[in-house]
């Protein structure tokens, strides 16, 4: 009897084990830029949070994936990814020859990046972080869902309100059946004028990204000839400076991120992400080809000195975890964020900037086998544009979010919103979407986007790229908020081949410009119109008289309230003048404090709701 006993408490205790559930929040799986942002966020919102990652490090492309030399938003020191940004320049502050200006292209060592990450990660609350782990399956669970994990190899179960799919490759979304668009639309698909006439299924190549190390002139450090090597692949670098190749990946430390377009770009097809086989066939080929890059600068260009940096990745081959993936599959979502969306926001049907939830400025690249006749873009003057939160948002999958390559986006749009800064930027938005629906027990399809955008830039996110508009300026949250609103709306001034995005806040208001968003928002404006007859430039006294009509307040002693509070509450530094014409940066503040025209709720495309 005893035995049986002890046979039957070690059956129960091993099938307590197995079925042991953790519940939480949000998931994210995946501690990419994205999912770690999204992560950090969901956490500090005040919602129990767990990431999910495969690998050993934090940060996806930016650590594991070695991508660590950064132009994309660095205009844009948004929330978490300026707190990385900051971490960073701080490490290196000491280090001789490093940019610590503000918008200086940011450059670090792998590791160093994925050892900020941890540090910042292990010190937010609710929030736990699990790496080498692996997810397994994933399936509905009333309005949440129930996950299959291994957690330092014990088997989990993990049920949460809200999941994040954050890998590289929209594996989560895949698994649980999500639909999506891959390659290259036509023009009658996504509308865009740069889409070639009939689809193509296209995608853009991807990078085994390697990390070397200058070893001294006297060294040589030459590797091991790479299975099939072609020497052919390479010979195109014959006639090209190697010397400013290199200084353009220059790191700290005398290492340099070794990433050349058009040489060890390997081309792929929505196929080789079809299966576990298929993928680890294609990393290896790709991996392969960079090491016969390497090979070649040492053998063919004399550069037996410069070699892989073995002490960054405990790869055998001393490549990253994981190649720069710019391109897999892209999620059906509520919204598709589509071209004319970055480049002409107010003068369409929708009105997807007023949903953002973070900005983006990376240059779109164009990264195709040359072989293939691929419709390469001229993208022209690029701006920089905001990100809205229906390209996170699975249609007909509640409380279902996606980052990295499975945003809802056009081919043409992923090419710059894949960009790892920008998802970090984008990560945090979706961390605040799904902290949202679990603090609150609602689904993503009864969120309240002006609380979600709130809570963004409560923790220093930007909803706006406007560039001429600090953090630390005193009306940088109403002049976001205005922004969001399309009351005033940002300038774009093109410059080469990029295009910022300017709010002139010194510049005065035309009437014309606000008079029809006024009248949008409030009911009442066309009776204060017609019967002010306000000029062509607006003025302080038309803007307090405004105020006063739609506030129903006694003009004389709001007239004074508001000259006290000038300096005081709105922080203005300009003279209290009711003759005055108004600046942008005095309507902001103005409209901000008193109209509160943020507080008008709007749907997924931005149409105002009652």
């Amino acid at each position: 009897m005893k035995k049986i006993c002890i046979f039957l408490f070690t059956i129960f205790f091993s099938c307590s084990v197995f079925a042991e559930v953790i519940k939480i929040g949000v998931l994210v799986i995946g501690g990419g830029a994205a999912g770690v942002a999204a992560g950090i966020q969901s956490a500090r919102s005040g919602v129990k949070t767990i990431i999910l990652e495969p690998g050993p490090w934090l940060g996806g492309s930016l650590t594991s994936g070695a991508m660590c030399v950064v132009e994309g938003n660095r205009n844009f020191p948004s929330g978490i990814w300026g707190e990385f940004m900051h971490h960073v320049k701080n490490y290196y502050k000491n280090s001789i020859g490093f940019d610590t200006t503000a918008n200086a292209v940011l450059r670090f060592e792998p590791a160093v990046g994925a050892s900020i990450l941890k540090k910042i990660t292990d010190t937010v609350k609710n929030l736990s972080v699990h790496t080498n782990a692996s997810f397994i399956g994933i399936k509905k669970d009333g309005t949440g869902y129930e996950v299959s994990t291994k957690i330092n190899g014990e088997s989990t179960i993990i049920k949460a309100q809200v999941v994040i799919d954050g890998t590289e490759t929209g594996d989560v979304a895949l698994k649980l059946g999500v639909p999506f668009d891959e390659g290259f639309e036509s023009e009658a698909q996504s509308h865009e004028k740069w889409t070639p006439k009939t689809a193509s299924p296209i995608i853009q190549n991807m990078t085994w990204i390697a990390i070397l190390k200058d070893y001294g002139r006297a060294a040589d450090r030459t590797i091991s000839k790479p299975e099939g090597y072609d020497e052919s692949l390479y010979a195109s670098l014959s006639n090209k400076n190697i010397k400013q190749i290199l200084e353009s990946g220059r790191l700290p430390n005398d290492q340099f991120m070794l990433k050349v377009k058009g040489v060890n770009d390997y081309p792929v097809k929505i196929e080789d992400f079809a299966s576990a086989e298929n993928k680890e066939q294609a990393y290896q080929k790709a991996r392969l080809k960079t090491l016969g890059l390497i090979y070649y600068l040492q053998t063919k260009l004399g550069l037996k000195n410069i070699s892989l940096e073995n002490l960054e990745f405990t790869t055998a081959d001393h490549l990253p975890y994981i190649p720069y993936l710019r391109e897999v599959r892209r999620s059906k979502g509520v919204i598709k964020m589509v071209l004319d969306d970055i480049y002409t926001p107010y003068n369409r049907s929708s009105k997807l900037y007023r949903t953002s939830i973070g900005v983006g400025d990376a240059s779109p690249g164009q990264h195709f086998l040359q072989l293939i006749n691929s419709p390469e873009t001229d993208y022209g003057a690029f701006p920089a544009y905001s990100v809205p939160a229906g390209a996170a948002i699975v249609k007909d999958f509640d409380n279902f979010l996606v980052a990295e390559k499975a945003l809802s986006v056009t081919h043409l749009v992923n090419a710059s919103t894949m960009y790892p800064s920008v998802q970090m930027t984008i990560g945090q938005g979706i961390g605040s979407i799904a902290a949202y629906c679990a603090f609150f027990k609602t689904t993503t399809k009864s969120i309240k986007l002006r609380v979600i955008q709130n809570e963004i830039l409560s923790y220093h996110g930007f909803l706006m790229p406007f560039i001429d508009v600090k953090q630390t300026d005193p009306q940088f949250i109403a002049i976001q908020k205005i922004g969001v609103t399309g009351l005033l709306q940002g300038v774009q001034k093109a410059n080469g081949s990029t295009a910022q995005v300017y709010f002139l806040p010194d510049s005065l208001v035309k009437t014309a410009e606000i008079k029809s968003v006024l009248s949008e928002i409030y009911t009442r404006s066309f009776l204060w119109f017609n019967k002010n007859k306000p000029a062509e430039i607006f003025t302080v006294g038309n803007m307090l008289s405004f105020i006063e009509e739609l506030n129903l307040r006694d003009a004389k002693t709001f007239q004074l309230t508001i000259q006290k509070d000038w300096k005081t509450k709105l922080k203005l530094t300009s003279d209290f003048d009711l003759n005055r014409s108004i600046t942008r940066r005095e309507f902001a503040a103005l409209a901000d404090f008193y109209l509160k025209p943020f507080d008008r709720s709007v749907d997924l495309t931005g149409k105002l709701m009652n």
